[in-house]
């Protein structure tokens, strides 16, 4: 981990990641993109980070490649320039699909300027809360390079519809926040220096749900932008509370007659005998949970009941 990205775990299983370039506007080089990668890669284990909140420090949530400085990798020394620059664009654009991956929501507190790869991180997050002052710009065409880089020509018509995001992309003119907010691109605004606590708000309800229910419903919601057809989102979810699929819910439980371990999933675990009436929705979706992070700790029937049926 580098100085350039900071990490701290603020309790309640909510952790804050802060590039910090203040003096740059946050903008990208070496260290912010290998530090960036570092801690996504460090908290997609923990077991204990449940929702990410990531912001930049001062008055830039980022503000894109560092055009002075570069943020050619040592690996890249001694490359010519057409290659130094596609090891650089492989390191950003790796972001992108990290953070589609993660297994907690990551919810961007924009503050002032979000371009070109700026923006890029505040399209793969999970929730965008913005700042008053916060900007928004797809930059990369005014600087004479394509506008549809780092996953940007996908994400942002998938979340402001083609007409709109065309627009964007084309131009490269910056919106203010207002403007975020009335196209979708943001869920709120809020007053300059208040974000990150509105973005703390939104992570608070999201952490009030189940951890598993949370980490299917970001898997499947983003899946959902992927598919083709109604019927293949339907077939995504193969329960009514989403929790048979095998991916996530195979694990080990123990017969309280004979004491082996059977490998089971969400409807054997109904078959077992917790029933929703039994235990509720919710419990069950808890009582899964457990079984990701402790995947061989054997569980009695009776154990589950009076765990989870209180």
């Amino acid at each position: 981990m580098t100085d350039a990205v900071l990490v701290e775990a603020l309790g309640s299983g909510i952790t804050q990641v802060t590039m910090n370039r203040p003096e740059r506007l946050n903008a990208m080089n070496y260290d912010l993109i290998a530090g960036l990668h570092d801690a996504l890669d460090s908290l997609a284990v923990d077991p204990e980070c449940r929702v990410i909140v990531l912001t930049g420090a001062g008055r830039g949530f980022c503000a894109g490649l560092d055009l002075t400085e570069g943020a050619s990798p040592p690996a890249a020394r001694g490359l010519g320039r057409a290659q130094a620059g596609m090891t650089v664009q492989k390191m950003i654009a790796g972001l992108v699909p990290k953070m589609r991956a993660m297994p907690q929501p990551i919810v961007a507190a924009v503050n002032g300027a979000a371009s070109g790869g700026g923006l890029a991180l505040a399209l793969a997050s999970d929730v965008r809360v913005a700042a008053a002052n916060a900007r928004f710009n797809v930059a990369f065409v005014r600087i004479g390079l394509s506008g549809c880089d780092i996953g940007v020509s996908w994400l942002l018509p998938r979340l402001i519809g083609a007409s709109r995001a065309f627009e964007l992309l084309l131009t490269g003119r910056l919106i203010d926040a207002a403007e975020a907010d009335r196209i979708g691109l943001v869920s709120r605004v809020v007053s300059d220096g208040d974000v990150v606590d509105a973005a703390l708000e939104t992570a608070e309800l999201i952490v009030g749900n189940s951890p598993f229910g949370v980490r299917m419903t970001k898997e499947v919601m983003w899946s959902q932008l992927e598919i083709g057809s109604l019927q293949a989102g339907i077939d995504l979810v193969k329960d009514d509370h989403g929790l048979a699929d095998q991916r996530y819910a195979p694990f080990e439980v123990s017969s309280a007659d004979t004491g082996m371990l059977v490998r089971s999933d969400a409807t054997e675990l109904l078959s077992f005998g917790l029933s929703r009436s039994s235990i509720g929705g919710r419990r069950m979706t808890n009582c899964m949970s457990d079984r990701i992070s402790n995947p061989l700790k054997p569980f009695s029937r009776a154990n589950w009941a009076q765990r989870y049926s209180q």
